[in-house]
């Protein structure tokens, strides 16, 4: 089915009996990946295979709705790919069509899911204690989540800058990112997942606390150029970034004169089994 456009970006997948299941918050609601449903109620070795039989074998499932979409999900290889994605009710008919006596207990814990996001949205805290829990669990400490917490908050406020004057989201903000990024540390996203040794993960997971700061100082500074200067369209919101990239590059290398030391640290927060 043809692409639509994403409202949101897809989020961390969710986890039902050790088993991943992509989600993307999209028209409102939750839409979850109908191929890995598929591997975590039956364990088929070949989801697309099961799914294009239920299909052609239920011609309710196949022509009455579509209720289906193809959304972005990030793909094993760690790229954006076209998915076959459903919402709740979606979902719903889905396992109705499919024998396994994992069917009921994944109905009540799809029903959950659903229910929290709402809560989410209704009470935005709920959300943030939610994050806050989930990097508790990793084994983060406490004074790093909270300026992960901010720092994320400070990157959204970004992004919504970026929406709203002209930036595409995807090749746009990388761009933008980039030049922050370039401006701060002297290197690229890619160059400093490298230098930490990183390869599919989220760089700001891994940074220490000084690298979550300055970054925060630097997206902080690109909104407020963007707002002082009443910037539209990607070369002037690229001017505006690069400049707040120097402000905290800046800031950086004063730390290190004083300091001695480096602020761009390999350190992260990797399982030591896979350093």
């Amino acid at each position: 089915m043809k692409n639509k456009q994403l409202l949101e970006q897809p989020h961390d997948p969710l986890v039902f009996q050790q088993k991943q299941i992509r989600r993307i918050w999209y028209k409102n609601s939750w839409w979850f990946s109908i191929l890995d449903i598929i591997i975590t109620l039956t364990e088929s070795p070949t989801p697309k295979t099961y799914w294009a039989k239920m299909k052609s074998r239920d011609l309710q499932l196949d022509q009455q709705f579509p209720f289906w979409e193809q959304l972005k999900l990030k793909a094993q290889d760690g790229k954006m790919r076209n998915t076959d994605c459903a919402d709740i009710e979606g979902i719903f008919r889905i396992i109705q069509s499919i024998p396994s006596k994992k069917a009921e207990p994944f109905k009540r814990w799809l029903a959950k899911v659903g229910r929290e996001r709402l809560d989410e949205i209704q009470d935005p805290e709920l959300a943030m204690k939610r994050m806050k829990s989930i990097y508790q669990k990793k084994g983060y400490p406490k004074n790093w989540i909270e300026k992960r917490v901010r720092g994320i908050a400070v990157r959204n406020e970004l992004t919504d800058e970026w929406k709203t004057r002209g930036a595409n989201e995807g090749r746009d903000y990388a761009i933008l990112t980039n030049e922050i990024m370039q401006g701060t540390f002297d290197l690229s996203v890619k160059q400093y997942k490298k230098f930490k040794g990183l390869d599919k993960e989220n760089l700001r997971d891994h940074m220490v606390d000084i690298e979550l700061i300055l970054t925060m100082l630097a997206e902080t500074t690109t909104t407020k150029l963007h707002r002082d200067r009443e910037s539209h369209g990607l070369n002037k919101l690229k001017k505006d970034a690069k400049e707040s990239g120097a402000v905290a590059g800046r800031t950086r290398k004063d730390i290190e004169s004083r300091s001695n030391k480096p602020v761009r640290s390999k350190n992260n927060y990797l399982p030591k089994k896979l350093k």
